[in-house]
């Protein structure tokens, strides 16, 4: 993949970024008064690991889903730029999945269908639609996490094209066919899915793959910068499951920490390892 066609996914993503925020803004509005019923009809807190030792002590807050929101949006339309900016003449093919990644963040607006569907009370369809929007982003972040550990590993640059429409084409067959009962949530506005625990498994399964593969590259490439790269994503990926999964503040603010320090090392340090290459 050309530069430019890599720099034309950069703004087609800036501009994804600004109508979710946009849409997010708009939704929040819209949609106020309903978080405290979304909330209260919860029926479980939402799960993670880290999430299910605080929620013993701490109880769940109506709007910190949508914060978290709002955050998603942000940040995505942010490290998008920085990325852009930083990295518009240097070619580095790890980059481009870390944006893919960046921008499934931006998909996670999808959840103000549920307070917006309680009080507006528009058929049940768009949000079981919303759902499987929301499934299908979230694990095309997992899989643009692990395509950059594999691009690390020396896959060639030609085929960049191809792994995008094959994660594009896994996690659509995962949206698609998984069971969303649009009639059950949890604390953080999320629809009920089956095969959840199998689910997980296979996240957890990726990104192992994903953090020994940066690990891997380090020493076949002798570029130490690699190890913390692969420190940057797996801190990533931990940010990224407690802030999609908080239903309060100090969750909330764990993962923002997380998701923040280690997109930003992940960044650093492969512009660094390219500019100099």
């Amino acid at each position: 993949m050309t530069l430019s066609v890599r720099n034309n996914f950069f703004r087609g993503g800036i501009c994804i970024s600004v109508l979710s925020l946009v849409l997010i803004c708009l939704g929040g509005y819209l949609s106020y008064s309903g978080f405290s019923e979304a909330a209260s009809s919860a029926i479980l807190r939402s799960g993670g690991v880290i999430q299910n030792l605080i929620t013993r002590s701490i109880p769940p807050s109506d709007m910190v889903p949508f914060i978290v929101m709002v955050f998603s949006a942000v940040y995505s339309l942010v490290s998008i730029f920085l990325i852009f900016f930083n990295f518009e003449k240097t070619q580095a093919p790890e980059i481009l999945f870390i944006a893919f990644f960046v921008l499934s963040l931006s998909f996670e607006i999808t959840r103000i269908m549920l307070p917006l569907q309680l009080i507006h009370s528009f058929p049940v369809l768009y949000v079981t639609f919303s759902a499987r929007i929301l499934l299908f982003a979230r694990y095309f972040g997992i899989f643009s996490l692990f395509a950059a550990g594999v691009y690390a590993a020396g896959l060639d640059i030609q085929n960049q094209l191809n792994a995008f429409f094959l994660m594009v084409l896994a996690s659509l067959v995962i949206a698609v066919n998984i069971p969303v009962n649009a009639l059950v949530w949890d604390s953080s506005f999320k629809m009920m899915n089956g095969y959840g625990s199998m689910l997980s498994m296979v996240e957890i399964g990726v990104i192992i793959i994903t953090i020994i593969t940066f690990f891997i590259s380090a020493y076949t490439r002798g570029a130490n910068t690699f190890v913390l790269v692969g420190i940057g994503v797996f801190m990533i990926f931990i940010g990224r499951n407690i802030l999609i999964t908080s239903d309060n503040y100090l969750s909330m603010a764990l993962g923002v920490l997380l998701l923040t320090a280690g997109t930003c090392l992940t960044v650093i340090k492969l512009h660094k390892e390219y500019l100099w290459s």
